[in-house]
């Protein structure tokens, strides 16, 4: 669910940006998924004059981890591992030639999640998509927010990233969701207890 969340991102931001930067000779995809490290490798042309969408962390929301993993279905009591739920962080790294350029396309995308915080299935399409078919994805949720890192932070990351640091903004994507559909166990539910009660103060 990763993967497929960044490509709905990078889709719908990529053709917000073909709305905003309408008299220019610009192609659909204004928005690439790839390393932004290696943004300098001249093997590497596709993020040449594009807004770089890269993940750079992974980590678990604890806080819904410990629900119960019993569920009740069709009158049988079926056990199952708890999904794991995650928050990714993403960058978005401008990579035009105009600095002014990329400026815009930062205030642009930092716009967009102000006005639309939550994505689902209803209010965002997937046959808008324009880079794959996501046709599978029948359900997701999920909710973006901007995140703003110290420039301790900041330096760290570029340092990571080993290129050069470039016009970009950060947001914390939360509740990404992954479950393999495997269930350990069934039993019948427990309707009713039977048998006879003694008194133990007898």
């Amino acid at each position: 669910m990763i993967y497929e969340t960044l490509e709905i991102i990078k889709d719908e931001i990529s053709a917000y940006l073909n709305t905003k930067f309408t008299d220019e000779d610009l192609d659909d995809n204004q928005v690439v998924l790839e390393n932004v490290s290696k943004v300098d490798d001249q093997s590497i042309t596709t993020m040449k004059d594009k807004v770089v969408l890269t993940l750079l962390n992974i980590e678990e929301e604890i806080s819904l981890k410990n629900n119960l993993n019993i569920k009740i279905k069709n009158g049988e009591t079926v056990y199952k591992n708890n999904p794991v739920n995650l928050n990714i962080y993403i960058q978005f790294s401008a990579n035009y030639t105009s600095y002014t350029k990329c400026l815009i396309a930062i205030s642009h995308i930092i716009a967009y999640f102000q006005s639309k915080k939550i994505f689902t299935q209803t209010n965002t399409p997937l046959s808008e998509t324009t880079s794959v078919t996501l046709d599978y994805l029948k359900e997701f949720r999920f909710t973006a927010e901007l995140y703003t890192p110290t420039f301790e932070q900041l330096n760290y990351i570029w340092g990571t990233l080993g290129g050069k640091s470039l016009p970009s903004v950060m947001f914390k994507v939360s509740l990404v969701k992954i479950e393999r559909d495997i269930i350990n166990d069934k039993g019948k539910a427990i309707t009713e207890i039977s048998g006879i009660l003694q008194d133990t103060n007898s």
